[in-house]
């Protein structure tokens, strides 16, 4: 029986070890990772191509194969997150809000890690980089268990990772895999309350309602992308349809690829047919409402599912709408809280859209694929959060800690 216990334990251990080490041997650490990724790229490339090989032996889960891949060029974008993570300031030990009290107490307030982080994510080797550099830069310990896709491609990861930790006195412990990817051992994970601070599942929405609905550790929720494109009436038919043909057809399996596009029924007969023909160069199925199937005749009637749809795929549902109150609606109705756009030349109708869109992120004239810690200056992320309480949106550096009051006396009593 694996033993998870002994895992957690050493983390928590480095946990407290991290609290104490100064930004400058978490630089030595992160640059030396990054240095480390790239020195070993072959044997990365190597393990990660045993994944993909038995990946496609399984015909049911040949959509995650563009996720799991890795190329020089993806290795290569992973250190260069690791060294922006390096190069943002350290939140750590940040004291803000003192404050001098009528009994003279001296009340502050300290930026501080959160302790031990476990992430459950799926076949996105990028993200066990990702997590573990915002982890060590914010002086958290990470508990890192991906799935059974990727686990040759963690397994020479997180080895790397730990060499680069020795080689300059960091503690080892502050990285570590979960090598047993079963289904038991991750529920088991998902209660670990004694050595687990907070549990971050990233992934497809079974995967989080699972650990949401079982873990007895706090979690902070990371959303599924049904994200939303409306294109208003006074909208410029050429930006919109690049945007929409970047926000879907760059990187489908991603959860900030437009998922459903929304059309002003007084531009539909000119945008619509000018849209489309952007995605089907790319193959793209089009699921429309039935005004949508009289413009294109190659729409398929959409259904209400498809409207609730992540497709994580060369799909788009298509609905075309009176006005942006209707808009507004379904997006509020049908999105996952995620990433929604509006392309539109009319401010105030602009400034509507992002008041009233209940969503992470909310874009005017833009592509929903910039919804990522990278692009946001962050570095990287550990995902999405689409949840209200603590972090929205990238979670970066700033969202993987929390504070603790420091007070300051000279004999006060009370």
């Amino acid at each position: 029986m694996y033993d998870l216990v002994s895992v957690g334990s050493a983390a928590k251990v480095a946990s407290f070890k991290l609290m104490n080490i100064d930004s400058n041997l978490k630089s030595k650490a992160l640059l030396a990772i990054a240095d480390e990724l790239i020195k070993n790229t072959d044997e990365i490339l190597k393990e990660n191509e045993k994944d993909l090989e038995a990946l496609l032996k399984n015909k049911e889960k040949a959509s995650f194969y563009d996720r799991l891949k890795l190329t020089k060029e993806r290795i290569e974008q992973m250190a260069e997150g690791v060294r922006q993570v390096d190069n943002l300031p350290d939140p750590v030990g940040e004291v803000t809000e003192m404050v001098k009290r009528p009994n003279g107490l001296m009340i502050g307030r300290k930026r501080v890690p959160l302790g031990v982080i476990g992430i459950i994510y799926e076949a996105r080797p990028n993200v066990t980089v990702d997590a573990a550099a915002l982890c060590l830069k914010t002086s958290n310990a990470c508990i890192l268990r991906g799935g059974s896709e990727a686990i040759n491609s963690n397994l020479v990861l997180v080895k790397i990772m730990k060499q680069a930790l020795a080689s300059v006195g960091a503690p080892v412990d502050a990285i570590s895999l979960v090598e047993d990817t079963s289904r038991e051992i991750a529920a088991e994970m998902m209660r670990l309350n004694e050595y687990i601070d907070v549990l971050i599942p990233r992934g497809g929405a079974g995967l989080i309602r699972t650990v949401v609905n079982t873990a007895t550790v706090p979690v902070i929720e990371t959303g599924t992308g049904n994200c939303h494109i409306y294109v208003e009436e006074s909208a410029d038919i050429d930006m919109a349809a690049n945007i929409i043909e970047n926000a879907k057809t760059t990187r489908v399996s991603v959860c900030n690829a437009a998922e459903s596009l929304l059309v002003d029924k007084a531009i539909a007969d000119k945008a619509l047919p000018a849209i489309y023909e952007r995605l089907k160069e790319h193959n793209v199925e089009i699921y429309g409402c039935e005004e949508t199937c009289k413009i294109l005749k190659e729409a398929i009637l959409a259904t209400d599912d498809d409207y609730k749809t992540e497709y994580l795929d060369y799909k788009i549902s298509v609905k075309v709408v009176s006005g942006i109150d209707e808009a507004i609606e379904h997006i509020n109705r049908y999105s996952t809280k995620h990433s929604e756009a509006i392309i539109t030349t009319d401010y105030e109708k602009s400034q509507r859209f992002l008041a009233e869109i209940d969503s992470a992120a909310v874009y005017v004239n833009a592509s929903t694929r910039f919804t990522d810690g990278f692009e946001f200056g962050f570095g990287a992320e550990i995902g999405i959060s689409t949840q209200k309480l603590h972090a929205r949106g990238p979670l970066g550096l700033r969202e993987l800690t929390t504070s603790k009051y420091i007070i300051y006396g000279n004999g006060q009593i009370r």
